[in-house]
């Protein structure tokens, strides 16, 4: 797919000879695809006991507004389990006119919810450990992860690695730093000092998911062996490299699928970006 090849949108459009909103249209359907599709590949599969789980720094429209995209990964097999994503206020050094402009800004639109991280990650651990009563989570050393953590029904055992330890194999969270890495690696809109970075949160989840799919059902494990298996297939549920044909194959209903909450947010266009005028819905009867 050339969306995980580090192209953008309009360079996309240039490559296929399309106008650029043909291609965000396309890829808004493939990402509502791919919801759908993980979402059915994880049906009747036991969830993992043990999870590296983190906040993937970006932003959206302007570094004004920034956020995380909460990620899931299984520990021991790279399985890309669930993500979601919490709306920040710009944090760091700023300059006075900087302060001057996002002041100007938090008031003409408001400030995210303060409790946002705490409450997406419970909500992130809910839908990844669902049907268990035990498990083990990985994660850095963030001061919201102990709040959810306590508020989630599992039964959690919390080991905690601080983040400025060496980020190789030998650290316990390998997994999702890997995943981090490939996503700023194949999503041009990830990249760091990007002219690419996505303009509403809506379309860098529809993106995320597209590299989701592909992550766990068509890339190996490790780059350099071609005939390493793919985080599905380590996990038993395919017995090969999938291909974009049988991924796009056959159509799924929305109405055939139940959606985790946020997932559902995505696929009905109902994450809005708040700096922008106009926010539509997905509400075509025919495209469901």
């Amino acid at each position: 797919m050339k969306t995980n090849g580090g192209m953008s949108n309009r360079q996309l459009a240039n490559d296929l000879q399309v106008a650029p909103c043909t291609v965000d249209r396309h890829i808004s359907r493939l990402g509502r695809h791919m919801l759908l599709f993980h979402t059915k590949m994880l049906k009747d599969v036991p969830s993992p006991s043990e999870v590296v789980v983190d906040g993937f720094a970006t932003f959206e429209l302007s570094q004004y507004f920034p956020f995380h995209h909460n990620i899931a990964v299984e520990k021991k097999t790279d399985f890309f389990i669930y993500f979601n994503d919490s709306e920040l206020r710009r944090g760091g050094c700023k300059t006075k006119d900087q302060q001057i402009r996002q002041d100007f800004l938090e008031k003409m639109y408001g400030l995210p919810d303060p409790q946002a991280v705490r409450k997406d990650m419970k909500h992130l651990l809910d839908v990844t450990l669902r049907g268990r009563d035990f498990a083990v989570v990985h994660s850095d050393g963030h001061k919201s992860y102990p709040r959810a953590i306590k508020e989630t029904a599992c039964s959690i055992s919390h080991i905690v690695t601080s983040s400025k330890d060496h980020r190789d194999k030998n650290n316990r969270l390998w997994e999702v730093n890997l995943t981090d890495l490939l996503i700023r690696h194949y999503s041009a809109n990830h990249k760091r000092e990007t002219l690419a970075w996505s303009k509403r949160r809506l379309s860098s989840a529809y993106r995320l998911a597209i590299f989701l799919v592909f992550r766990n059902y068509m890339k190996g494990r490790r780059e350099k062996d071609r005939s390493s298996p793919t985080p599905a297939m380590e996990r038993g549920m395919v017995d090969r490299r999938l291909r974009v044909e049988e991924i796009l194959e056959k159509r799924i209903f929305r109405d055939h699928i139940e959606l985790p909450d946020r997932w559902s947010k995505y696929y009905d266009g109902k994450v809005m970006t708040r700096a922008l005028k106009i926010n539509c819905e997905h509400k075509l009867s025919y495209a469901r």
